[in-house]
């Protein structure tokens, strides 16, 4: 018998439920004011007499490694997103747990794309009960127009490794598709025909999973080096014909924009981090995909060569443009978490300044200390953000779910954590009196960076003191807003169905940030 969803205010403002998928949930209690309690999780321990010939962990297909694996109703079944809109193994995987009559899986995702698509019908006949993880295109408007069964539930990319690691979410079987593997389950993305970079994101599936299974199309002799996913985790090895579509792993923008307006706000991001004193020998600031993201770089990389500085590190999401840093020598690293495009993953297989690193490293807010907090500046995207500098990422002016959270919160620790947008979008404003979804709050966005200008954060007065004497058009977020609503007009609210939640957002702490209604279709 399902539960009556009881809704309770946090201290955002926002009602969330009490209890979700049956799971009774924390309210988000305000930035930094929840600390958890208690140990890691950890999976049962195992031993070596359960793998008497541990060198060859072949079985011969995906359904077989299921069946050992112990597979039943109701699982948690996790896989991984190097591969982008390229993978192939997750469709596969569910069509074998669909061909063996298995229900109510809890699908455990590190992100989907558009190519799961084909997992709607495995929502509608109850193979998938409802989905943890990001939500994107068709996934998100099936789920926004309440016909997922279950409720979607969206973290950040350490937010869920940080689920993972506190047994919030335990998982049963680890699907963990591989570019190459060895016959032991020592797997890497930096090779064959598959290549997609690091694995980083499957490195909490392998070692919290209770069982670990490796899909491959490049089988290679042991030992399988580097080795990002440790054979020791694994039980099963899977050979398959291919895991995923080379050309569809470079998704997304991946290119520098063309459109003037956009060029406007890159050049006014890289004058805005001049002007606050950031671009300094030794700095460091992460830009991912995204063409205005991007944009900026080439502005950065001449202020950097006028000032003769670089940077200590920069992070990504890589792409051929933070590769040309490096091999410029305008940074001494790239600390990478994924690779965008194929020059990313050539150079983390080539370089050894080029690193792998994971959501353990990078974003984990339960650990000791992270890699996003330590950057000096972070240059992020936003779907709305309102006039108390609160940003959405998940949803659009109509209220459908259509991006997921990805490392967004958790760069919102950065030194400076700059929204670069386009002040409307479609002639849909951005700048809006109260978003519809909250992913971030406030009081962490430190500026947002317009083509009509900038709005630094009253809370940061330092900021503000570096830059006033800048030539930069600096406004107030308000008066940006009421320009636009002269171009465009007051936009609609979205008609939402405030009676059913689909899917929730959590903070970075595990905690509950907001709700996410149904949506009119």
């Amino acid at each position: 018998m399902k539960r009556a969803m009881r809704m309770i205010k946090n201290k955002a403002g926002r009602l969330v439920p009490l209890y979700v998928n049956g799971i009774k949930q924390i309210p988000f209690k305000g930035v930094d004011k929840y600390k958890p309690k208690g140990r890691k999780a950890a999976p049962a321990i195992p031993s070596c007499v359960d793998f008497p010939e541990a060198e060859n962990k072949l079985v011969k297909n995906l359904k077989k490694a299921l069946e050992l694996s112990g597979l039943k109703d109701g699982m948690t079944i996790s896989t991984h997103h190097h591969l982008r809109n390229g993978d192939m193994v997750t469709n596969y995987l569910f069509d074998v747990i669909h061909s063996m009559g298995i229900k109510n899986i809890r699908w455990f995702p590190s992100a989907s794309f558009p190519c799961h698509e084909h997992l709607i019908k495995y929502l509608e006949d109850g193979t998938i009960h409802h989905i943890e993880g990001s939500l994107n295109g068709p996934l998100g408007k099936y789920a926004s127009t309440g016909k997922m069964e279950g409720t979607g539930v969206l973290r950040s990319h350490g937010g869920r490794y940080q689920a993972i690691q506190d047994g919030e979410v335990h998982i049963d079987i680890a699907i963990i598709a591989a570019p190459s593997a060895d016959k032991f389950g020592n797997a890497n993305g930096l090779y064959g025909k598959s290549a997609c970079g690091g694995l980083g994101f499957a490195l909490a599936d392998s070692i919290y999973a209770d069982k670990v299974i490796i899909v491959t199309d490049n089988l290679v002799d042991f030992p399988c080096v580097p080795w990002q996913i440790s054979g020791n985790n694994v039980d099963y090895v899977v050979v398959v014909d291919s895991i995923g579509d080379p050309a569809k792993i470079v998704s997304g923008t991946t290119e520098i924009t063309k459109s003037p307006d956009r060029l406007l706000i890159a050049e006014y991001v890289a004058e805005f981090m001049d002007a606050a004193r950031i671009l300094k020998d030794g700095f460091s600031f992460q830009a991912g995909a995204g063409g205005t993201s991007l944009a900026f770089i080439p502005f950065i990389k001449e202020k950097m060569k006028q000032k003769n500085i670089k940077a200590r590190f920069v992070r990504g999401g890589s792409t051929k443009y933070l590769v040309e840093m490096l091999e410029e020598g305008l940074t001494d690293y790239i600390l990478d978490g994924q690779t965008f495009d194929l020059e990313g993953v050539r150079s983390m297989r080539e370089n050894p300044k080029h690193i792998m690193t994971s959501p353990f490293t990078s974003y984990n807010f339960h650990g000791k200390g992270n890699f996003a907090s330590m950057v000096d500046a972070v240059v992020l995207g936003a779907t709305e953000v309102d006039l108390n500098f609160n940003a959405n990422v998940v949803t659009h002016s109509d209220g459908m779910l259509l991006h997921g959270i990805g490392g967004w919160q958790n760069c919102l620790y950065a030194g400076c954590t700059i929204l670069a947008v386009p002040s409307f979008r479609d002639r849909i404003p951005v700048i809006v009196d109260e978003v519809t979804t909250l992913c971030g709050p406030g009081d962490l966005i430190d500026a947002v960076i317009t083509e009509r200008g900038i709005a630094v954060n009253p809370a940061r007065k330092d900021l503000i003191k570096k830059v006033k004497k800048s030539s930069l058009p600096l406004r107030s977020i308000a008066d940006i807003q009421e320009e636009v609503y002269e171009i465009c007009g007051r936009p609609a609210k979205p008609k939402l169905d405030k009676r059913k939640v689909v899917a929730v957002v959590k903070w970075v702490d595990g905690t509950l940030l907001d709700s996410v209604y149904k949506a009119a279709e």
